[in-house]
């Protein structure tokens, strides 16, 4: 057989590419051609096999990586090269995964159906993450419960406790069972909650939801970056984003209005259909291969131990967030116990995942380098901001400008209105320029201004004036929604992508949490303080201060009245300057950042049968 296999190696700068074409010939009757290839430092390579097999020696399907001897000629042996070899600039990975190359004309129908399928499962995370805060108040009256916090709180803690472990799950079982699973635990979680008749089956169901809400979560990301190069996927985010900011803002509202009407029971048995339409997609559209492993092996491949750190301390910090200062002081056992255990939790599961898991639930390779680093960095920081200001505007509207819920809801759809296309067009421009660093310096700019404009807001400001305010923060907070991920993403192989991005997702909800409980804690603790004395003795303790008088304001006796709604400016003015500081710390985390090239080629081994001839290439049983 004659063998012709051309190596090039490409190293690249911001002016070209340079290649160094090698081309080996040998001649033998029954062997394959053997080609050895010295791999410069930060050089890329890329093979091309074009050969003539004699009829009576069929070729074999061969991956090269598997082959020890695939890299060594007749002389002496040589160093293989670098496996997953990373754009240049980045980290090096572990195992060799397929490259595809990508673009949109490759892509066919499977790749738009679940794309639709995947879109709907972010809908029904975030639509039902926002509509129950509109509806409690009213399922607790019904259910006769004591207090809504854990009907609240039980769904993103068992959302942000799964999260870690789908990176893990998704690689050992495949991606569609895993995402199947969550799909149906967030149905039967929903048809739970719409037939619950006692607070204690309401909040089992919420946390059931809770799993299923955020194992969709960490899978659906996982896909994207299983269909999509980095380039290109901005495109995709902007959708999600599109997705996410429409969730937000009609789950109040529709939820509300379900309240309103007494009929909070169909908040949950919505779900019910729109689920059904996301699993019928999956299974019919989501042609992948899963990983030829036995149950067994696949089952001991999970790191237990790490698992239960990381969920029991993410739950027991979730718990800590939830209560302290609001239902407990953080001075109390009730905040200090589970926030202690939480953290303690956590750091041991770092040190268990650093030196002792041989397949850790997060590898340490996926934060060692900076420019990832900076990404979750940023990723934290706005999950902060971001859901202090979309859990606490409305506040503003209702208190302090005598908003209904439904009223609320419509208003914020100033700030929704330019998150959305803001996404698309960030998504758009990394796609066009390739580089994201000069985005996220913009989006942080433009969301610490926009903090320091809600400053100015108080009991006299007009509608224009409260509703402008917003598009500075919405356009800021839409570039950063994307483009940490890239800064994330950009400096890793293919291999990590899967726990890169469930721990990116993990990062993402437990700082959503935090934001949502140091802006309770804020108005909670400003507004006793503000307060007149005999008022604030006559609330209920251990509740939600802020929502326990809004639907009081307007019924109270005038001068006490505006004394309330100018106790409320004031306690969402310290929320505002306080992310605004904190969203400082987001721009200063981008000086952490380097432009790293970004791959424009798929890991085939994830990928569609749109895109690829799944019996020739990869490893893992049949498409299914």
């Amino acid at each position: 057989m004659d063998g012709f296999i051309r190596w090039t190696s490409s190293a690249h700068d911001v002016r070209g590419r340079y290649s160094f074409p090698f081309c080996l010939r040998q001649s033998t009757a029954h062997s394959y051609t053997r080609v050895r290839v010295i791999r410069k430092l930060r050089f890329r390579y890329t093979a091309e096999l074009n050969c003539r097999v004699q009829p009576s020696l069929p070729m074999a399907s061969h991956n090269p990586a598997s082959d020890p001897d695939m890299f060594s000629t007749s002389g002496s042996p040589v160093p293989k090269p670098e496996q997953d070899v990373p754009p240049t600039g980045a980290v090096e990975g572990t195992s060799p995964p397929d490259q595809t190359a990508w673009s949109w004309s490759t892509v066919g129908l499977n790749f738009w159906m679940l794309l639709v399928a995947t879109l709907t499962c972010d809908f029904l995370s975030a639509f039902d993450l926002g509509a129950i805060s509109t509806t409690l108040p009213t399922i607790v009256q019904d259910l006769h419960g004591a207090s809504f916090i854990w009907a609240g709180s039980a769904y993103p803690l068992a959302a942000t406790a799964l999260i870690p472990l789908c990176g893990g799950l998704v690689s050992i079982f495949g991606r569609k069972p895993v995402l199947l699973s969550c799909i149906t635990l967030f149905a039967i979680g929903s048809a739970l909650a719409g037939s619950a008749h006692s607070m204690g089956m309401l909040i089992a169901a919420r946390a059931v939801q809770g799993l299923g809400s955020g194992g969709c979560l960490a899978t659906t990301e996982i896909i994207y970056a299983d269909l999509v190069p980095l380039p290109q996927r901005g495109i995709i985010q902007g959708i999600t984003a599109v997705m996410w900011a429409f969730a937000t803002a009609a789950g109040p509202i529709v939820g509300g209005a379900l309240a309103k009407s007494g009929a909070w029971r169909w908040l949950f048995y919505l779900n019910l259909p729109i689920a059904g339409v996301a699993l019928f997609l999956i299974i019919i559209f989501y042609r992948v291969r899963s990983p030829k492993l036995s149950f067994k092996d696949k089952v001991s491949g999970i790191d237990w131990v790490g698992g239960l750190f990381v969920v029991g301390g993410s739950a027991s910090l979730t718990v800590a967030l939830t209560w302290g200062g609001v239902q407990f002081p953080w001075s109390s056992a009730q905040s200090i116990v589970p926030l202690v255990v939480g953290v303690v939790a956590l750091i041991v599961f770092t040190f268990i995942e650093r030196y002792f898991s041989s397949n850790p639930i997060i590898p340490w390779r996926v934060v060692n380098n900076r420019t990832s680093l900076s990404g979750y960095l940023g990723t934290a920081v706005h999950g902060i901001v971001s859901f202090a200001v979309i859990y606490y505007l409305p506040v503003y509207f209702q208190a302090v400008q005598g908003a209904s819920p439904v009223r609320s809801g419509v208003d914020f759809l100033g700030m929704m209105a330019f998150i959305t296309p803001s996404c698309m067009i960030v998504g758009a421009s990394v796609q066009i320029f390739n580089c994201y660093r000069p985005q996220n310096y913009v989006g942080w700019g433009l969301i610490v201004v926009g903090f320091g404009v809600l400053t100015l807001l108080d009991s006299d400001s007009s509608k224009a004036t409260y509703i402008g305010c917003q598009i500075i923060l919405g356009i800021g907070l839409g570039i950063i929604w994307i483009s940490t991920q890239f800064a994330i993403l950009a400096p890793l192989p293919f291999s990590n992508n899967a726990h890169a991005l469930a721990f990116f997702t993990f990062v993402r909800s437990l700082s959503q949490t935090i934001g949502v409980a140091v802006g309770g804690s804020i108005l909670q603790n400003v507004l006793r303080a503000k307060l007149p004395t005999a008022f604030v003795e006559e609330l209920p303790s251990g509740v939600a201060l802020a929502y326990a008088i809004i639907p009081k304001i307007s019924a109270l006796p005038e001068p006490l009245r505006g004394q309330v709604r100018n106790a409320f400016s004031d306690s969402l003015k310290t929320i505002w300057q306080t992310m605004t500081g904190i969203a400082g710390a987001g721009l200063l985390s981008v000086c952490l950042m380097d432009e790293v090239e970004m791959r424009t080629d798929v890991d085939s081994q994830w990928a569609l049968e749109d895109t690829k001839d799944m019996g020739d290439r990869g490893q893992g049983s049949p498409s299914v």
